[in-house]
């Protein structure tokens, strides 16, 4: 059974290394993660350098503690290496402060919404109370397409989903939802990474090849639907690296899975980009 796993996964790096971006004025597509803290952000970045690295690699920080504030301070565009080749893959995943229920702390939306448009600098420290002013050095007054967010992707935990009902997480919710309409204007593709799949199912925790014949998985997806408007279509459940020593391919399978449709949605855009 691992042979065909092993397969997959060896075409979609291969997939990933040597894709062609679609339009001339782009070097890498910019996906940019956003969502709740301790949502698996900068797990994610750091599991997707892992798989390319062909070993564990620390990457992104992340907060093992699980403390109640966003780990994540700065702005910081990722860029990752081939671990074969050594030359960078065509994609690069910005990591953002975590939105939390007040205004007076996280990520603010009007500084995502100026990422989205290319104008945040790579390590811009993110103030929850205000956005990122004009003229300031961490302001990127002429941002090219290069610079422009490719592919918004929500990271949402499938453990807590089912307590996003609260006033308080109801409302992360609607930032979220806000800065999806964002998005939408600026016609930039959009996804949801439902993490944390196995703290969800213990059929799942037991065997990641049981994720899409699990109901209470199934369930999690349609409440991401629910909640963001994204169709299920494009709620990718997976799993990131956390408490393991050594690469395991079924964890690989969900994450490239997942980036390859990602990388793709982003490609698309800057493709019809050409003809805007």
């Amino acid at each position: 059974m691992q042979l065909p796993y092993v397969h997959r996964k060896r075409e979609m790096i291969q997939e990933l290394r040597n894709l062609k971006i679609s339009n001339p004025e782009v070097q890498r597509l910019h996906i940019l993660l956003h969502g709740p803290i301790g949502g698996g952000k900068s797990s994610f970045i750091s599991s997707i350098e892992s798989v390319f690295k062909g070993r564990m690699a620390q990457g992104a920080l992340a907060d093992a503690m699980g403390a109640g504030t966003s780990f994540t301070k700065k702005f910081h565009i990722k860029k990752f290496r081939d671990g074969k080749s050594g030359n960078f893959l065509p994609f690069v995943i910005s990591d953002i402060m975590g939105l939390e229920n007040t205004n007076e702390a996280g990520a603010h939306i009007d500084d995502i919404t100026q990422a989205l448009k290319g104008h945040l600098k790579d390590g811009y420290c993110f103030n929850p109370v205000g956005r990122l002013p004009e003229g300031e050095n961490f302001y990127n007054s002429s941002p090219t397409l290069n610079d422009q967010v490719h592919c918004l992707v929500s990271v949402l935990p499938a453990d807590r989903i089912g307590m996003m009902d609260t006033e308080e997480v109801h409302a992360v919710i609607s930032k979220l939802r806000e800065i999806r309409k964002k998005a939408s204007d600026l016609k930039i593709p959009q996804v949801v990474l439902m993490t944390m799949v196995d703290n969800t199912c213990p059929q799942v925790k037991e065997d990641l090849k049981n994720i899409y014949r699990s109901k209470k998985i199934k369930g999690k997806m349609q409440e991401c639907t629910n909640k963001l408007g994204v169709p299920m279509n494009f709620v990718y459940p997976v799993k990131n690296y956390h408490e393991e020593g050594e690469l395991h391919n079924d964890i690989d399978i969900l994450l490239l899975s997942a980036l390859k449709n990602i990388v793709n949605f982003a490609n698309d855009h800057v493709e019809e980009m050409l003809d805007a």
